[in-house]
């Protein structure tokens, strides 16, 4: 079949279209023909090496679509279920089929499209899990450094869900989408510190970091307890001033609540962008540019077509 990925570790020149067979579940396993797949920078950190790769692999993380196959020890799914969830390992989902872990996949409500259902695993399902992780009451204020971003968006709106003041920091050309989402935006920068400040005079609980480097460095100092910052961009530098790594729970319960708030309207995926898989590279570069505001899902090219 044909998929989209990389032959070997490093740059954008070594991602391909490349002719794989189609994989066999295996125990825990679900195979599932792809109607949507999610673009995610772990992606390109994928390719560059990051998790130990050597490539060749097939990109994308997370998928919705139907079940073509069971892999033994598979419990509560059946062929022709739709379905969305993460994808294991180097079988990536940006391929006509693709592997989804079961304790990690979940029945798509109709109410939900496949292009929504394809980005909650990843960035929602991230954000979930870091509110889990912070469990902060209502009435909290959360500060989410990097609040335009992927995960961003739906941390402020699930945040916000809890009671949560949310404080954004974002470029200023997203400033009214994060405050769309119910935030109170602020920018970058020199001075960063005082407008967070302005915002939230009576301080700031915790601290989420999607940005990573001196940017999380700064904000770090505005949590006096620092096993209230956590980061997702810069896990190293996060231990070194003190804050965790998001401990995720990847399963099908956080999944199912996931869509349950995007089929009552109370979460917003934000796709900005579907892109046949043809445009698989264009839209991995856009996503490693980090200008992309919102999600971009792929889905299969039209019929007959191929680049």
């Amino acid at each position: 079949m044909r998929a989209y990925g990389f032959t070997a570790v490093g740059g954008p020149e070594n991602e391909t279209f490349l002719d794989v067979p189609v994989p066999t579940p295996g125990a825990g396993e679900l195979l599932v023909r792809v109607r949507a797949a999610g673009v995610n920078p772990g992606d390109w950190r994928l390719r560059e090496g990051a998790y130990g790769t050597a490539g060749p692999a097939v990109l994308g993380r997370e998928v919705a679509g139907t079940v073509t196959a069971v892999g033994p020890e598979v419990t509560g799914f059946a062929v022709g279920d739709e379905v969305f969830g993460g994808c294991p390992g180097m079988v990536g989902g940006w391929a006509e089929q693709a592997l989804v872990t079961a304790s990690f996949a979940a029945h798509r409500p109709e109410a939900v499209t496949p292009e929504a259902a394809a980005v909650l695993p990843v960035a929602a399902g991230t954000a979930y899990d870091v509110l889990e992780n912070l469990a902060l009451p209502a009435g909290a204020t959360l500060l989410v450094n990097g609040a335009g971003g992927g995960v961003g968006i739906p941390i402020t709106q699930l945040a916000r869900a809890r009671g949560l003041k949310v404080v954004g920091v974002a470029s200023p050309a997203k400033h009214d989408l994060v405050a769309g989402f119910g935030a109170i935006p602020v920018a970058y920068g020199e001075g960063v510190l005082d407008r967070v400040r302005a915002a939230a005079p009576d301080g700031v609980d915790a601290v989420f970091d999607l940005v990573g480097g001196d940017a999380l460095s700064t904000v770090a100092t505005l949590v006096a307890d620092r096993s209230a910052l956590l980061s997702v961009a810069d896990r190293p530098l996060a231990h070194e001033l003190g804050g965790r790594t998001v401990e995720r729970d990847r399963s099908t319960a956080v999944l199912e609540k996931l869509a349950d708030l995007v089929a009552a309207g109370r979460l917003d995926p934000y796709v900005t962008q579907v892109r046949p898989v043809d445009e698989a590279g264009e839209a991995l570069a856009e996503v490693q540019e980090g200008h992309v505001v919102g999600k971009i899902v792929l889905v299969p090219n039209p019929s007959g077509a191929q680049a």
